[in-house]
């Protein structure tokens, strides 16, 4: 399309093509819709301009009119909202295979980190072909990471995590920017998405010499002294993380919350936000002792926890046995 209309950004994720088709349907229905009021005004202005023998009929009452211009526009309006709430939801869906990558904005970069360890700075590379889950999150202000070519936007906000997925479907350099403004030097917090062949990508990711993010969060939970809390055995005064991922947590006050990631990254910053039940809030926070790309790497690790095949895993050498049910949870 970028050849017919050279301002018409480039089609470049698997979402891209239901957002501009979207687009152009909206343009089209205003766009008939607008002509019709000025061509029904244009034509009664003639037809019934002051004249003698020009007089208009008085409807009294009409059913059928009634319906018509109420359920017609009303049927219109429906498509657009079942249309955009089934992009909307595709959009807020990431699939279950997708690969994460964590975001940190701060003024006014972006920082970048894959699970395989390589980072970047303004840059994100990517392979085709591949779900790529996003984890975002802010070192200071409200940021919102923009790609025009994939037809994404989503805010980034200090103190929680927000989530983005795309599916890349042509090679290239793309444009990245901050559509929220976030400070004097907002107009110049860009970067590029690079969009790589699946080969050029692996060669691109084998060159990097950091450890996994998940291996530097399990040295950061024994250098924490996590270990000494979170326990395989019952002696523990941490509930045991293995397999706490994503499942319930009951909490003290009888509520169920889901341990995903923004709970985990809260336990670990104010861990008497939410109490589990059945343990004590002795766990101190550290706030302000661990970075953003630390806390990311700690809830990488907890993540991993729940990946690996039961009776198999270790929490910091220690073996885990498989729980019975699931375990409630709070990073203590």
């Amino acid at each position: 399309m970028s050849k017919f209309l050279p301002l018409w950004p480039d089609q470049a994720s698997t979402m891209a093509k239901q957002v501009d088709a979207l687009y152009i349907y909206l343009l089209l229905v205003a766009g008939v819709m607008t002509a019709l009021i000025f061509v029904g005004i244009l034509v009664l202005a003639i037809r019934y301009r002051r004249a003698r023998s020009r007089h208009a009929q008085q409807i009294e009452g009409s059913i059928i009119l009634e319906i018509a211009w109420s359920a017609i526009p009303l049927f219109v309006m429906m498509t657009f909202f079942i249309w955009g709430a089934v992009i909307y939801f595709q959009e807020r869906t990431p699939p279950a295979d997708a690969t994460e990558v964590y975001v940190v904005a701060k003024q006014w970069m972006w920082k970048i980190e894959h699970m395989e360890g390589q980072r970047e700075i303004n840059e994100l590379h990517v392979p085709t072909g591949q779900n790529i889950k996003l984890i975002m999150t802010s070192q200071d202000v409200i940021h919102s990471f923009f790609i025009p070519a994939f037809r994404l936007k989503q805010d980034v906000l200090p103190g929680r995590y927000t989530t983005l997925w795309f599916k890349a479907i042509r090679p290239g350099r793309y444009h990245l920017f901050c559509a929220e403004y976030c400070g004097t030097m907002h107009s110049g917090m860009g970067g590029d998405i690079v969009v790589m062949e699946p080969q050029d990508y692996a060669q691109w990711m084998a060159a990097g010499s950091s450890a996994p993010l998940q291996e530097t969060g399990k040295e950061l939970f024994s250098s924490l002294g996590c270990a000494t809390c979170h326990r395989s055995d019952v002696q523990g005064r941490g509930p045991n993380l293995q397999g706490v991922y994503n499942m319930p947590v009951l909490l003290e006050d009888g509520r169920t919350v889901i341990a995903d990631e923004n709970y985990v990254r809260e336990s670990i910053v104010n861990p008497t936000a939410k109490i589990v039940s059945g343990f004590k809030p002795v766990m101190p926070t550290f706030q302000g002792i661990v970075s953003d790309e630390q806390l990311n790497a700690l809830v990488a690790y907890v993540k991993s926890l729940s990946q690996l095949p039961p009776g198999t895993a270790e929490l910091q050498g220690q073996p885990v046995a498989s729980p019975a049910k699931p375990q409630n949870m709070q990073v203590q």
